[in-house]
């Protein structure tokens, strides 16, 4: 299927909250691990999402040159074009993009999503991230809201972090602490400053303990529960129907399958994946390695196998574990056999 129009991005994204379930997104750094995901999504019978940083976006571009847009509308293109052979439909997003790297990043993304519209085309993304969390929230929401109209011009949708994730993605690093928790009042204030749609669609990164990275069982305490006391009170305060947020999941590696159950009961509809399909690729080539260590090497004079160091046979063998990480994270989501096109 091709790459989500805006309304089928929308269809998504209200089947998710309205069906009880939340949607993997999962970040890219190369053809490949497109590949890896689409194969993923296909083999779960899942929609999906597929993102990109601004390191993904630099690697994209290539490690010598400084190019993260460029990276980014390349990365763009290739995932529009192959989506096209699979079965399942799939959205683009720009993930984490701080203050600091919007002139070079999302901005230039937004113009070239303009001049897509204007020319009788969809936006070449379906929803870009605005990570405000590192300056203060009148800030950060000052600024989303000059970026919600642009967005709402090119039917794309605006992804906002409201508190703290802690850890490190990307260059983007905070320290484990209160700030982890968003409030109530820091929710409010999101809603008078974007309102609750009409003013475009917005999906919000609350946290509630959330940590970037790999981290043992105890060093933080998730509170899942916090997003239903949010929901709550914007409902009561609004009028609205429940769950008027579009809640995004990040820093999720190593919550437990309860926890990540009762986020999306609280209206979590995309969870943000990284790390763990990181793991899963590199781990199965590092074993591919070992396995035919005699193959990959030309060891004591020998020639070694073509048939195993070349690329594609351990790029083949480190999509499909990977890919197998993407069906697990649909399974524990509840997004397998939901693909819109079924």
């Amino acid at each position: 299927m091709p790459v989500a129009t805006p309304d089928q991005y929308a269809e998504m994204l209200d089947t998710a909250k309205k069906t009880g379930f939340a949607f993997p997104a999962i970040n890219v750094s190369t053809s490949s691990t497109i590949n890896a995901v689409l194969q993923g999504l296909t083999e779960a019978g899942s929609d999906g999402i597929i993102q990109v940083t601004t390191g993904g976006a630099d690697y994209f571009a290539g490690q010598t040159v400084k190019a993260r847009a460029s990276g980014a509308l390349a990365f763009a293109a290739f995932a529009t074009e192959v989506a096209k052979n699979y079965p399942i439909t799939v959205a683009l997003h720009t993930d984490h993009c701080p203050k600091d790297a919007l002139p070079g990043f999302v901005l230039p993304l937004i113009e070239a999503s303009e001049a897509e519209v204007r020319a009788g085309r969809n936006p070449i993304f379906q929803s870009h991230m605005w990570d405000g969390s590192a300056v203060p929230l009148p800030e950060n929401l000052d600024m989303a809201k000059e970026l919600l109209p642009r967005m709402k011009n090119i039917r794309a949708i605006l992804e906002v972090e409201i508190g703290v994730v802690g850890g490190e993605e990307d260059g983007v690093s905070h320290d484990i602490n209160e700030h982890l928790y968003t409030t109530l009042d820091d929710a409010i204030a999101t809603v008078e400053a974007l309102g609750l749609g009409e003013q475009g669609r917005y999906m919000s990164a609350l946290t509630f303990g959330n940590v970037h990275g790999v981290y043992k069982p105890g060093n933080v305490k998730l509170r899942p529960s916090l997003l239903k006391e949010i929901q709550d009170g914007i409902q009561a305060k609004y009028g609205t129907g429940e769950k008027p947020l579009d809640l995004v999941f990040h820093g999720g590696s190593g919550s437990s399958d309860a926890e990540i159950a009762e986020a999306v009961a609280n209206g979590v509809v995309k969870m943000n994946i990284d790390t763990d399909t990181q793991y899963a690729y590199t781990r199965d080539i590092a074993g591919w390695m070992f396995q035919n260590y005699d193959g990959v090497l030309k060891i004591d004079g020998e020639v070694g196998n073509k048939k195993v160091y070349d690329p594609r046979a351990w790029g083949k063998h480190a999509e499909t574990a990977m890919a197998q990480r993407v069906i697990a994270a649909t399974q524990q989501l509840g997004s397998a056999g939901h693909a819109i096109s079924r």
